[in-house]
């Protein structure tokens, strides 16, 4: 059972980050993406904890 939530935790994480990505312009596609620039790879980690606290606070 612990593995099939894992999964579906994976899941959803790597839609949101698509999703940031998206959201911050950034050209993010499946699998390996070395080929980002730190501030492009920052971006998206700052728009995804950003969108988590925003989440939060309405709650």
């Amino acid at each position: 059972m612990k593995g099939e939530f894992t999964q579906k935790g994976k899941e959803a994480l790597e839609r949101f980050k698509m999703e940031a990505a998206s959201e911050m312009g950034v050209n993010l596609k499946q699998g390996y993406n070395g080929d980002l620039t730190a501030r492009e790879a920052g971006s998206i980690g700052g728009q995804m904890v950003k969108k988590m606290i925003d989440a939060y606070k309405v709650q």
